[in-house]
């Protein structure tokens, strides 16, 4: 059966808005750089995502600058600012969506009584009366306004509806529903979608949204039950990031759906095959590794130990397996090139791994690669796929590179000495430390006249064996205003991956100054 029949046999499109770019960089340590941000909005596009809100314009200068350039490079998927009940803040939306080619406004207020009381000091009669007024000036400079009433789940539903009717008749062309703190149980979603459904006059006119939190482990179900009682548009990130316990994750939303289609009845416009590799990228960017039992994206998603459950996949697959990992697109791990491989065997399996180089991306990094394999016996996809990781990545730019290191250690103490590149001029210190990678953080430190606080670090192997090729992630935080950026490093040598996210970190801070 082709695409287009499934559709036809399916009852209802659900519509994926990601919010990645805005409630995911949320997340503590999840900041990206201008450059990531373009990346992931392009990957979504790649992915079919219908809405990529790409951030909050009136936070700052960077964020309107960072959606007004996505807003640029954005052709298919509409791009959506989100903006609070105040002028201002939709003038700064307006500004930085208004060249997309499918903008959107994305106006937001609290409804419940908690909200209202503590946080907005205002009774419901003045919230009504701000929803009218903002929702009526967004429309007036676009077609496409989305109205949410934070807090939905804990709103009196008499409320809610009043509040809801008030942004339709003002002009709201989606209404979102939020499980803010992700209270909510999927009963009670139904519970309240339907009671929109029944009690507002003209309903049929908007799309209904969910956007639910993960805070009791619900968001995905919760999203799910949301939309089999009417919901069209289900808001979630790559792998669930976002404020608190994050938000329903896209990857288990969509999977969900297609899975199990003869129970929703409901299909996205999502690419699946291109799901784990997104995940990957946003993964990488935001320097949180997933864990191994994550759903749909995690390392052990399609690993099977037990036995019993070997047995069975060795028979049927689909004794233990309800998904293909090609489905998601999993690359298989099989070794394919050695050393002595030529670049037209390299450039063959890159096409077959999905990558499309140019000939001279081939060039470039057909000599990595001859320096990884002569590193290491084996080369698996995993490596290839480490190797080529920034390969669709815009380039941050490289203030300071690092050009080689010397360290000595013995027991508690160590000594780095450190060569960075920067301006065609190498410059070297040396540093004592803790340990060989302390020395070696506080040499860069030296060379580059920085005192960034490191938040976090990690190193873990990115594929199999003793000669595994090593990844560090670096997070560092500028003691000026508290931006965190993510550095990553890859090498066979975890001290010199170590070394290169610092750089990475240190670069990309240095350029959001």
């Amino acid at each position: 059966m082709d695409v287009n029949q499934e559709k036809v046999n399916q009852v209802r499109k659900i519509r994926i808005f990601d919010t990645t770019l805005r409630d995911g960089e949320q997340s503590p340590g999840c900041s990206m750089h201008i450059n990531e941000k373009l990346d992931v909005a392009e990957a979504l596009e790649r992915l079919g995502a219908d809405v990529i809100e790409a951030g909050f314009p009136a936070a700052s200068e960077g964020e309107l600058k960072a959606v007004k350039e996505i807003s640029a490079v954005i052709k298919n998927a509409t791009v959506a600012a989100l903006c609070r009940c105040r002028k201002e803040d939709i003038d700064k939306g307006w500004e930085a969506v208004k060249d997309a080619a499918h903008p959107r406004l994305h106006v937001f207020l609290a409804t419940s009584p908690i909200h209202l009381k503590y946080k907005l000091r205002i009774d419901e009669d003045t919230a009504v009366e701000m929803i009218r007024t903002h929702t009526q000036y967004a429309k007036s400079l676009t077609d496409d306004v989305e109205f949410s009433f934070e807090d939905a789940t804990r709103t009196p539903y008499a409320f809610l509806a009043r509040a809801a009717r008030t942004a339709l008749e003002a002009g709201a062309t989606t209404l979102n529903f939020p499980d803010t703190v992700g209270y909510a149980t999927p009963a009670e979603m139904k519970e309240m979608i339907s009671y929109i459904r029944e009690n507002v006059a003209g309903i049929d006119r908007a799309a209904i949204a969910v956007h639910c939190h993960n805070d009791l482990g619900m968001a995905v179900a919760n999203s799910l039950a949301a939309a089999e009682a009417g919901a069209s548009q289900i808001e979630c990130t790559v792998n669930g990031i976002g404020e608190r316990a994050g938000n329903a994750a896209l990857e288990e939303v969509v999977m969900a759906i297609k899975t199990r289609r003869d129970r929703f009845g409901m299909y996205t416009d999502v690419v699946t095959e291109r799901i784990f590799r997104t995940s990957q990228l946003v993964s990488g960017i935001v320097g949180i590794k997933l864990p191994p039992n994550k759903a749909i994206v995690g390392k052990n998603a399609f690993a099977h130990e037990s036995g019993i459950h070997q047995h069975g996949v060795l028979a049927n697959k689909a004794t233990y397996e309800i998904m293909s990992p090609k489905d998601i697109g999993v690359p298989e791990n099989t070794l394919f090139l050695g050393k002595h491989s030529g670049k037209h065997a390299f450039s063959e399996l890159l096409e077959e791994m999905g990558y499309s180089l140019t000939p001279e991306q081939v060039d470039a990094y057909f000599p990595r690669y001859k320096e990884l394999a002569d590193r290491k016996k084996e080369v698996t996809r995993s490596d290839i796929d480490a190797l080529l990781s920034g390969i669709y990545r815009r380039r941050v730019k490289r203030i300071y590179s690092l050009k080689d290191y010397e360290v000595t250690a013995y027991k508690n103490s160590a000594s780095a000495l450190i060569s960075l590149e920067a301006d065609g001029r190498i410059h070297s210190d040396r540093m004592t430390g803790d340990g060989p990678v302390d020395a070696g953080f506080k040499a860069i430190n030296s060379l580059t006249g920085q005192n960034f606080k490191l938040t976090d670090y990690q190193v873990h192997s990115v594929s199999e064996g003793k000669d595994a090729l090593g990844e560090a992630t670096v997070k560092l935080a500028s003691p000026e205003d508290g931006k965190v950026m993510t550095g990553k490093g890859i090498s066979t040598d975890v001290l010199e991956a170590s070394l290169i996210a610092y750089i990475n970190a240190t670069n990309k801070l240095l350029q959001e100054e």
